[in-house]
């Protein structure tokens, strides 16, 4: 599965669009975690748990974009978005979004 954030892809043309796809996640933080990012803010540097656990959400999110892609018959998925909304305090949602799209070759 080929995903882009362009409307097109080089070298290939879109024969045929399947429609909107989205894939999403909801995620806690976790208290421990907390603590050490915490520490981190006073003493400066990446928050490697935050940037983890970012990662991680962005990954799954594309995952289940592209399971929802492929049950359409779709090969690639171009004008790829994502955003971010609080849920709860400490927790966030994590949604992709895009078009999915039959392509081939030029």
């Amino acid at each position: 599965m080929i995903i882009v954030t362009s409307e097109n892809i080089a070298d290939h043309k879109i024969v045929k669009t399947l429609g909107l796809v989205r894939g999403n996640t909801v995620r806690a933080r976790h208290v421990g975690k907390d603590i050490l990012a915490v520490l981190r803010t006073i003493i400066g540097g990446e928050i490697h748990e935050y940037a983890k656990l970012i990662a991680e959400s962005r990954e799954q999110t594309l995952d289940r974009m592209a399971a929802e892609a492929e049950s359409l018959g779709a090969n690639a998925i171009i004008a790829t978005r994502f955003t971010t909304s609080v849920i709860l305090k400490g927790t966030a949602e994590l949604l992709a979004v895009g078009t999915a799209v039959l392509i081939e070759p030029e």
